[in-house]
């Protein structure tokens, strides 16, 4: 009886201080992250990442999504530190136990996460002023907006496929959609207005030949 209670009374007296131990990094790693997710909070706005977001024309989408990019990216950062402290807080009850292996893994795939996010938040602000300087540069023809929205789908495809690829998602299989896309659509490019190009195309070629020729004739183009 005496020794039953005297071990009862030694693993309370390891147990409370590790139990101690426990709360008080948990305690200190909440507010740490409450800080980090602030500082990032204020970072994004500083750099105008919301901004960005509606420049990718992404905004509408994500708005009746419900979906708020900024917000997201701020929890996976308190997160990530709330998670560092939990593993932390876990050692003190020894090293090398399974939820401390749990976590290290979930710690170390956050930041893909927050990475991925703003890569497809980057590409698709590219792809849209890729899109607006072809359609721009192409003026009013008809076929302008179908040549800017394949250059603003292959480029937002390849941020998607960089995203992924960050997540440690494999390529093989979003790399084929990816080139079957861009073909039907060249596809169908070509079937819809490849027949009303050809004759300006080469009307526009002759011109050029024809001006070319005469210049080095040193005779100027009527």
């Amino acid at each position: 009886m005496h020794r039953g209670l005297s071990d009862a009374w030694s693993l309370v007296a390891t147990s409370v201080p590790r139990l101690l131990g426990f709360l008080l990094i948990l305690l200190v790693g909440w507010l740490v992250a409450k800080a980090v997710a602030k500082a990032v909070e204020l970072l994004l706005t500083r750099i105008g990442f919301p901004r960005l977001i509606e420049r990718s024309g992404l905004g509408a989408v994500l708005t009746r999504a419900k979906v708020d990019v900024a917000g997201l990216v701020v929890r996976l950062a308190y997160y990530f530190v709330l998670l560092i402290a939990l593993q932390l807080a876990l050692g003190a009850f020894g090293p090398g136990n399974a939820a401390s292996l749990l976590l290290a893994d979930i710690v170390a795939y956050l930041p893909r996460i927050a990475v991925a996010i703003i890569l497809v938040v980057v590409a698709a602000a590219f792809a849209r002023l890729v899109r607006d300087l072809t359609v721009a540069l192409l003026g009013g023809r008809v076929f302008a907006p179908v040549v800017g929205n394949i250059a603003y789908g292959f480029l937002l495809a390849l941020g998607v496929i960089a995203a992924l690829d960050q997540l440690g998602i494999a390529t093989t299989v979003t790399m084929p959609v990816l080139i079957t896309v861009l073909a039907t659509a060249g596809g169908i490019l070509v079937v819809g207005v490849g027949g009303g190009l050809i004759r300006p195309m080469q009307d526009r070629w002759q011109r050029w030949l024809g001006a070319t020729e005469d210049e080095l004739r040193g005779r100027p183009r009527p």
